[in-house]
């Protein structure tokens, strides 16, 4: 059976981990950028949402890939108490450009100081595209787990390589504590996650009924 390649529109392995089941068991081959010998385009990520970030970034790595098939996405924790303090979009960067994990995670406690309780609420929105030829097949955006801003418990500081500076986009998740499980996000197994109402699982889905209708039925 020939596999179609598809591009895993992302340098990050931590997201290339989230995006390759989306293809299991179809006739598809993931491919990371350096297994297709590509190079990133521009990083804007100037679009006013999660799901018009995505769509921009599958578009452009696709045409990067000389068209190939590609998938990409984009999230970010939201946190309604903040205000114009915070923008989900930024996630990654609102500590500032030169900020590791440690100066971000310290940075988001930091402002979170005044709130208790319900205060502390966050959400995490992602978003899903697929692009072909340079252009949107199709796209999908989904609010995730409830959870609370929260230092890490006593005994489990993040230290040394547990805080993870070299995958940005989640360095979060260690301080996003999930209620029902009286963890941080990071350390749920992907059982708890699914039970949490856990955005991978259900983009998966999505993506993978898309494909199997338009490229494989």
């Amino acid at each position: 059976m020939t596999l179609t390649p598809v591009l895993l529109a992302t340098g990050n392995r931590d997201k290339q981990a989230q995006l390759r089941p989306i293809f299991d068991g179809l006739p598809f081959a993931p491919l990371t950028p350096a297994d297709a010998g590509i190079a990133a385009p521009p990083d804007d990520e100037c679009g006013e949402t999660h799901e018009a970030i995505a769509r921009q970034k599958a578009a452009q790595w696709s045409a990067a890939a000389n068209g190939m098939l590609s998938v990409a996405s984009d999230g970010g924790l939201v946190i309604p108490v903040l205000g114009p303090r915070w923008e989900s979009r930024h996630t990654r960067r609102f500590a500032g450009p030169a900020a590791d994990n440690r100066q971000r995670q310290a940075r988001l406690l930091e402002l979170m100081q005044p709130y208790q309780g319900e205060s502390r609420r966050a959400q995490w929105v992602e978003s899903l595209a697929l692009a072909r030829h340079g252009q949107v097949l199709a796209s999908w955006q989904l609010t995730g787990a409830t959870g609370y801003i929260d230092a890490p418990p006593p005994g489990n500081q993040t230290s040394g390589n547990d805080v993870d500076d070299d995958l940005p986009e989640f360095w979060v998740f260690h301080i996003w504590r999930i209620p029902q499980f009286d963890a941080p996000y990071r350390r749920l197994t992907l059982r708890q996650r699914e039970s949490a109402g856990d955005h991978w699982s259900r983009l998966r889905r999505l993506a993978r009924r898309y494909l199997t209708a338009t490229f494989v039925a």
